[in-house]
């Protein structure tokens, strides 16, 4: 019988793209396995880029909805499949139930909101030795008396060629110039996000040294990307909302380098091999770091930082508003330096 395993996904898209460190430690684990993925009918796209999974199960419900009936008799429907193993990445006790209603024998997931019963395979989470996202996903993939924290392998995104053509075209691009795309959102709040102004200052400067500078993010951030191409002098390209999740894969992986907030866009360039300067706020790069070696991180590590919150609870904001143009554009000045050496 084949080993069939079933993984509940996160919610997150940053999450979505961590969890294939899991997928690909599954794959060389154990050759020949099949990987299905619970998850929200958005990642579809996104996870059909990742060449560890077989089938994509699409969770009916919103984020946050509970649907007790609706996730018991999807578990039914997938008792004939006879997984023999089901890893449960999100921590809350919704995100359990299908696995235990499609009688997957080993239901495996971090100790979380009282899912005794649910899961049968609980892991404790050790936070000091599992101290970033990833590791905690991977981890769960590996016997629970594995040496932690566990090796890591970096996300690769599949890249569609054609729709790489297709985007040039009715987006009116070329790659006639080397390309620098600035992501300028963060779902999660403003305490992430670099000051609008200094986007533009950096576009400007970039554009001026010979490079094109594209604006990617999702329909929320077209104010923002229309603000940075005001304030570049009207040299940015503002692609906001003129693309969808999986063409923003095959965009951003025509780029050199990306400027970024921590956000979901910029663990997608990170696994489709752009160089990141990552620029951090209210969290850390000691938690969600781009999995790649060809990054440059910014962070400011005051007092005050980490605080995880939506808004500056202090109302300075000074984590962000701190790290100015010059210190992104010496960054990529080193990283041209490096390259070119």
């Amino acid at each position: 019988m084949p080993d069939r395993q079933l993984v509940v996904g996160p919610a997150w898209v940053g999450d979505m793209v961590m969890s294939q460190s899991l997928l690909m430690t599954l794959a060389a684990r154990h050759p020949g396995i099949t990987i299905d993925v619970l998850a929200p009918a958005w990642s579809s796209p996104l996870l059909r880029r990742m060449s560890q999974v077989r089938d994509i199960i699409e969770m009916p419900l919103g984020h946050g909805e509970f649907g007790f009936r609706l996730r018991r008799r999807l578990g039914h429907s997938l008792r004939e499949r006879g997984y023999r193993q089901a890893i449960v990445l999100p921590r809350s006790l919704k995100s359990a139930l299908v696995p235990f209603f499609a009688g997957v024998s080993q239901r495996t997931g971090f100790r979380g909101e009282m899912r005794f019963g649910l899961l049968n395979d609980i892991r404790p989470l050790d936070t000091t030795r599992l101290t970033q996202t990833v590791q905690r996903y991977v981890a769960l993939g590996l016997p629970a008396d594995a040496a932690k924290p566990p090796p890591v392998p970096e996300p690769r995104l599949d890249i569609d060629t054609a729709n790489q053509q297709r985007l040039l075209e009715i987006l009116d691009l070329d790659t006639a110039k080397p390309i620098v795309a600035l992501m300028p959102g963060a779902e999660y709040g403003p305490a992430k996000c670099w000051p609008l102004s200094h986007y533009g200052q950096v576009a400007a400067a970039l554009v001026t040294a010979g490079y094109q500078v594209w604006v990617l993010g999702s329909q929320q951030d077209l104010p923002a990307g229309d603000t940075i191409a005001s304030e570049s002098g009207g040299v940015a390209r503002n692609l906001c909302g003129r693309t969808q999740l999986v063409d923003a894969v095959d965009l951003l992986a025509l780029a050199s380098s990306v400027v970024t907030n921590d956000s979901g866009l910029m663990h997608v360039a990170a696994a489709v091999g752009c160089h990141v300067i990552a620029i951090y706020g209210s969290s850390t790069p000691a938690y969600t770091p781009p999995l790649t070696e060809r990054k440059t991180v910014l962070y400011r590590r005051l007092e005050c930082s980490p605080c995880f919150e939506r808004t500056c609870p202090l109302g300075h904001l000074r984590c962000l508003r701190g790290i100015g143009p010059e210190q992104v554009l010496d960054a990529f000045s080193a990283r041209e330096t490096h390259a070119h050496a």
